[in-house]
């Protein structure tokens, strides 16, 4: 093999072309299964560092287990996304000056089934890019066919066990796309807002009540005002009227717990109709429910008439200057306003007649098997959140006043009855019944939510409610690799969904990852401009260093701190893994007929660098059982590129350049059996570059593919000989870094002298003194100490006397140490001084304290270090 660079740009998109040819993403028959279905990304998407993070999990446990002998199945496919993809369509059509109304509502879905086709692939691709190794032949949609006739028949079967009704409820309301949204698609933003204290008169009285509010155009539906019954300053007042500004209308003061007397006043004005909170008030009180705005923000018929037909914030305005001095306060804060991560408008509560699922109902089964641990979280605290969320859980709103979806299968009679039926045929069936005649039904025009139909991703996508091989085999599916954000959305409604359906849970095990963040730990957002684009990276430095950054830093419950250094400090960890294979290319070891077994091995080095192997290869195995990818990484990393490539390759040249025919052959295996290993090992993490170098040396004949090769199952062997190993290493490591200490040139000479060591220490010494002075760059080793200037080196109590180049002044060096002590000394002190000060601890941001405590401790190591480096001397 030529020894250049390795150039990522022309392997990646070649191999990843060979895997698909050859179909090798397709489960391969085998008794033990294991099967992941894929978070399915918006069909409007595009690839962005949250998804690399969560495929490149799911890659390497699919790897993993496909390269340890299971059937593996990686289900793939892309969500419809209803109100993103209607959205960007209809952008599309505004921009050709279409509009959605005037084409009508076939012609618009035709529309967008045409983007699909143009553009649906678009992240499909990119996961291609970072290599994920689905069975792209299984590829799902969930507007596909078979997946909207499990939705309909889910939907058929949950309202005839009276689990799905229609109600009118409040409702999260965006008032541009003028459609229910789930809260998921809600974005609360920090805002810079007004507080508004308005007296409202108590009726035939000259007294008021203040209440404060930032909503104040909501006023004009309040039908009632809140104190808390414990709060005596207001005893006199309950059940009195007050008259609301504006209106004219009388409205009671009534107790209720949820009025706190802390905040404002203590009393709050009640609107049932445009407040979650002000809803449950109302239910519990039997108030009147009175709402004033359209579809689309505007006031409606139930203000007063001078208010109909203004836009919310315009009534805001207009009611501001109309309070007159009952406007007694306005005070600037900051609090959160719900805004629609689509239309960027400010979302309202809203009352409408919307399609709801008893969740409650729903939520029994699905908590009992996680209460059993028949699924089980990692880490598992995330089970809490889980927990927290199903034992109050709230109907669930499944309607959406949209076109673009799976459309609700629900017919009106000419009395609006309803009939629920898996088509119209069916429903005009169960019509007759009712009428005894035939009569015209009404389809209802609305979609269900998006999360139902991905609701049921784990068993739709096997092909249920047919019964067939792959719903046998891969059901319930082994993990399920997703984001902490969506434990509510989507993992709880797959649970609740397939105990419901198949009295089984959806997957075993649910691994819960963090977020991906900038190096600062800031969440990424366009608007700070620190968003890191995972395809960049890929283009610049590969997509097996990403995702061996990524694998690194993902420690569990702990937030990933991107940079690009990072990228590209891994990048060179391939640039490593190129030069070992370009040096026993270089060296002629044989890769094909000598590399397929374990060899039997007479010398020390190959014993000890087969035993690290072996270890590491166990090692690495527990780590990715456990989900513990980073340790699994840093395992991996810290054998390849030090133990084989800084150790073993290194003390094996003194070997390749001797004379000792039959040492140079067990090398020369060693060397190739090794690296065969390592690169089964390093597969599941860095695929494309291990599969380039497999093929290329005809590891296992061209028409194996390292994807398949079998993990190493051996056992580590620890004997007396691999200490001598690692004492040789030992003392070479001790010596570079004592050099490093003195700030000494690591390629300059020295003397040691070995008069103070016991005979086995100096027999021991003598015996590898080959070795050992060409990777200490050690001139001799002396039975007597020399008449000049020494630093002493202790190691495991031995004492070695170095004598160094006459230009090295050891006072010189001594003096600099004792310099940089103080320095280190002055820093620790400054530290010291403000961890003792109650105050700083106390309101200082927990990570700056943290910090402060990791520098402390950094320190008194250095302080340390440097104390046992002057002794030395």
């Amino acid at each position: 093999m030529s020894s250049e660079k390795y150039t990522h740009s022309k392997v990646e998109n070649k191999i990843y072309s060979y895997w698909e040819k050859k179909g090798l993403f397709k489960p391969k028959k085998n008794k033990k299964k294991y099967s992941i279905v894929i978070p399915p990304p918006n069909v409007t998407g595009s690839l962005h560092m949250g998804h690399a993070l969560n495929n490149t999990i799911q890659d390497l446990l699919i790897r993993f287990h496909r390269m340890n002998n299971f059937e593996t199945l990686w289900q793939p496919g892309t969500d419809h996304a209803g109100i993103a993809t209607q959205a960007l369509v209809e952008k599309k059509l505004q921009k050709e000056n279409i509009d959605k109304q005037s084409i009508g509502r076939e012609a618009f879905i035709k529309e967008v089934w045409d983007w699909k086709k143009e553009y649906g692939d678009i992240i499909i691709n990119q996961l291609k890019k970072l290599g994920c190794s689905c069975d792209w032949s299984r590829n799902a949609f969930t507007m596909d066919k078979n997946l909207s006739a499990s939705v309909i028949k889910v939907f058929v079967d949950l309202y005839n066990k009276g689990l799905i009704y229609k109600s009118k409820k409040l409702v999260n309301w965006d008032t541009v796309l003028k459609t229910a949204i789930s809260d998921l698609e809600v974005d609360q933003r920090e805002v810079n807002s007004k507080l508004y204290y308005i007296n409202y008169q108590i009726e035939n009285s000259s007294e008021f009540i203040t209440i404060a509010t930032t909503r104040p155009e909501t006023m004009l539906g309040d039908t009632a005002v809140a104190v808390n019954p414990k709060d005596e300053r207001y005893t006199n007042l309950v059940g009195k009227n007050v008259v609301l500004p504006i209106t004219g209308r009388k409205i009671k003061i009534i107790q209720d717990d949820y009025a706190d007397p802390e905040q404002g006043s203590g009393a709050v004005k009640i609107t049932p109709a445009h407040d979650f909170n002000d809803y449950d008030v109302g239910k519990r009180n039997k108030l009147e429910i009175i709402n004033i705005f359209t579809e689309d923000g505007k006031i409606n018929e139930n203000a007063p008439s001078d208010y109909v037909g203004l836009d919310r914030f315009e009534a805001r305005k207009k009611i501001l200057n109309e309070l007159g001095d009952k406007l007694i306060k306005e005070e600037n804060i900051k609090n959160k306003v719900p805004y629609g991560d689509r239309s960027n408008s400010v979302i309202e509560p809203y009352l409408t007649e919307q399609w709801f699922a008893d969740a409650k109902k729903l939520s029994v089964k699905a908590k009992k098997i996680v209460k059993n641990k028949k699924t089980k979280f990692f880490p598992p605290n995330w089970s809490k959140t889980y927990f927290q969320w199903m034992n109050n859980i709230e109907p669930w709103c499944i309607s959406r006043q949209l076109w673009w979806g799976h459309q609700i299968p629900a017919w009106y009679g000419p009395d609006k009855k309803i009939f629920v039926a898996s088509n119209y045929s069916e429903a005009k069936k169960l019509a007759k019944k009712k009428y005894k005649k035939d009569v015209e039904l009404v389809r209802d025009e609305d979609v269900l939510d998006t999360w139902f139909s991905s609701g049921l991703w784990a068993f739709a996508t096997l092909g249920w409610p047919n019964k067939n091989e792959y719903l046998k085999k891969f059901y319930p599916t082994s993990v399920l690799v997703t984001g902490f954000d969506i434990i509510f959305f989507w993992v709880a409604r797959m649970m609740m969904f397939g105990m419901e359906f198949l009295n089984k849970q959806p997957f075993k095990e649910i691994y819960v990852h963090a977020l991906v963040r900038d190096e600062k730990g800031q969440k990424m957002s366009k608007s700070k401009g620190n968003v890191i684009d995972p395809l960049i990276l890929i283009d610049k430095y590969s997509a097996d260093a990403l995702r061996f950054t990524l694998l690194s830093m993902a420690s569990p419950g702990r937030d990933v701190k991107l940079s690009e250094d990072r990228v590209k400090g891994y990048r060179n960890f391939l640039n490593k893994l190129w030069n070992a294979n370009n040096f026993l290319a270089m060296n002629k070891c044989d890769f094909f007929s000598k590399s397929k077994k374990e060899p039997k091995v007479k010398l020390n080095i190959n014993k000890w660098i087969i035993s690290e192997l072996n270890t590491v290869s166990k090692l690495i195995e527990k780590n990715i059982n456990e989900y513990r990818f980073d340790e699994a990484a840093r395992n991996i990393y810290q054998f390849v590129w030090h133990s084989y490539c800084d150790w073993y390759v290194e003390l094996s040249k003194t070997i390749l350049n001797s004379k000792e025919k039959s040492s140079i052959s067990e090398v020369k295996q060693t060397l190739s059996y090794v690296f065969k290993q390592i690169l089964i090992l390093l597969h599941p993490f860095i695929p494309f570059i291990t599969e380039e170098l497999w093929l290329k040396n005809k590891l296992d004949k061209p028409k194996n593919y390292l994807m398949f090769a079998n993990w190493s199952n051996k056992k580590a062997n620890k004997d007396k000989q691999i200490k001598e190993v690692e004492n040789i290493i030992n003392l070479i490591s001790q010596l570079r870094a004592f050099k490093n200490e003195l700030n000494v040139s690591p390629g300059s000479f020295v003397d040691l002298s070995i008069s103070t060591l016991s005979k086995n220490d100096q027999s021991f010494i003598k015996k590898n003194q080959t070795v050992l002075k060409k990777l200490g760059r050690i001139n001799s080793f002396l039975d007597t100490d020399k008449d000049k200037a020494a630093a002493n080196l202790v190691i495991k109590g031995d004492i070695f006397k170095i004598y160094f180049d006459q230009s090295i002044d050891l006072s010189l060096i001594k003096e600099n140490l004792l310099k940089r002590q103080q320095k280190y000394q002055s820093e620790l002190d400054g530290i010291s001084k403000r961890l003792s000060n109650k105050s700083f601890v106390e309101r200082a941001p927990k990570n700056i304290v943290d910090q402060e405590k990791n520098n402390y401790s950094n320190l008194k190591k250095d302080i340390d270090k440097i104390s046992i480096t002057i002794k030395g001397l």
